[in-house]
Formats: C-alpha cells, structure tokens, sequence
C-alpha cells in the first residue's frame, strides 16, 4: 500500500468574543476581523457571544449576522459575566481550534496567525503575553501579583492569563468544566490535565471606547476569591491523554 500525498488537514477556526455593551467598540474589531480571517487560508467563524448588553450591542450584532455569513450571534437571557459568554460560545464552536479574545479592540487580530502557527508546531494552548500593556501601573502591578499567587497555589506556568488573546485545541479544552469566574483559569486548567502551552508576546492596545467593565478591585479580588475553588477543581482534575486506536 503507497503512503498517502495528501497533507494533514488544515485545522478549522472558531473566534469566540464575549460582548458586554461594546456598541461603539464591535464594529471597528469585527471589520478588522474579517480581514484577518480571510488571509489565514482556512476555514473560520466568529461568534459574537452577548452577555445581555443594553446599549444596542444585541440589535447591532443580529444586523450584522444578517449581513456577513462568516459571523453568528449568540445572545445571552441574562447578564452572568465573562465565564458565561466563554462557556456559550465554547459549546457552540465548530472549530477544531478555538480562539479567545476581547470584544473591547485591545486585542489585534493581526496576532491570529501566530497564535495559528504555534498550534500548527504542536502546541495544544496558546496563551498571549501582552509584551507592552496600555494599562495603568496599578493595573499592571495587581495583574503581577494575581498571577504570582495563582502560580504558586495552582502550580502553572502561564505569564499572562488575563489576556484574553489565547488558542485552544479543541482537544486540549473539551471536558474543562466553566464555573462563574473560570475563564481567568482556563489555560491553567488545560496545562495542569496534560496540555502543551505554548506562549507569545502579542499586542495590546489602548482602549478607544468605553471604559472598563471592572475596577482593579474588581479584577484581584474576584480573582483571588476564585482561586480557593480552582485550587479545590485542579484535585479533581482528570489528567490522562486518550489516544484512540483504529481499524486499518
């Protein structure tokens, strides 16, 4: 029997972005989207998940799923935050890799093809680093000190895991339970189960609409309160990689 020519298959891609009252920021991040999605020479989604907003973000969005066949709508009953909008959009995706990122235009598309490639070499999770933060000190200071605890509780090695900007195998991520604030710890579960991470230095750009959805306070101690019940999850975490044997 010859070998066979063809090369692997090229995997699918689906772009989930949780949305929360980014009427004026959603247009702008969603043209540059579809201009990166079409040079990556593959096939791609983009799933604009609304976590209930209501500055007109639900209306726009339903006009534009209208109007471009490479976007879907998902639209949430009721307000339950970022871990919600991921979980929705995460069990909706068709692709065989699943992309993360921020409907606020701070992450750039034009990072999708590296964080590709990386899942191309081998890895099975991508995790953007944001290499120059256009956040206050503060900011940037408590994102410091919540990744140094939850490294030292949890055990992982991811630098930045709250940029969003991140690339899943849909391998790596299928059976990682969602909990109300498990976002923040998603990579961190995936590496902990057998994972390989891979990590990039990405973009990050300042916000040119709106504001923050959540003070610095917020963030730490939302986090923090968290980490005793992903600390609790990573004991019960399964962390056996299935290999599937087939007839010839």
């Amino acid at each position: 029997m010859s070998e066979s020519s063809e090369s692997p298959a090229v995997p699918s891609v689906s772009i989930v972005l949780p949305v929360y009252d980014e009427r004026e920021s959603l247009p702008a991040l969603v043209d540059e989207l579809l201009v990166a999605v079409a040079g990556l020479g593959r096939s791609a989604e983009i799933l604009l998940v609304d976590d209930d907003s209501t500055d007109g973000t639900r209306e726009w969005i339903r006009d534009a799923v209208r109007r471009s066949a490479g976007l879907r709508g998902i639209l949430l009953d009721r307000h339950e935050g970022q871990s919600a909008a991921f979980a929705a959009g995460f069990a909706r995706a068709r692709g065989d890799v699943i992309v993360t990122m921020d409907a606020d235009g701070q992450n750039d598309p034009a990072d999708l093809p590296g964080l590709l490639a990386a899942i191309d070499e081998g890895a099975d999770v991508v995790s953007g680093v944001r290499a120059a933060r256009h956040d206050t000190w503060r900011r940037r200071a408590s994102s410091r000190f919540a990744n140094r605890v939850r490294q030292l509780v949890l055990g992982d090695s991811i630098a930045d895991i709250g940029c969003s900007l991140k690339a899943y195998r849909r391998s790596a991520v299928e059976g990682v339970p969602f909990f109300r604030g498990s976002h923040r710890y998603l990579a961190a579960f995936c590496q902990l189960r057998g994972a390989r991470v891979a990590e990039l230095p990405v973009h990050h750009r300042p916000r040119r609409h709106g504001r923050s959805k959540y003070g610095i306070a917020d963030r730490l101690w939302a986090g923090l309160s968290d980490l005793a019940g992903a600390r609790w999850l990573k004991s019960r975490l399964h962390a056996s990689r299935v290999q599937e044997v087939h007839h010839a």
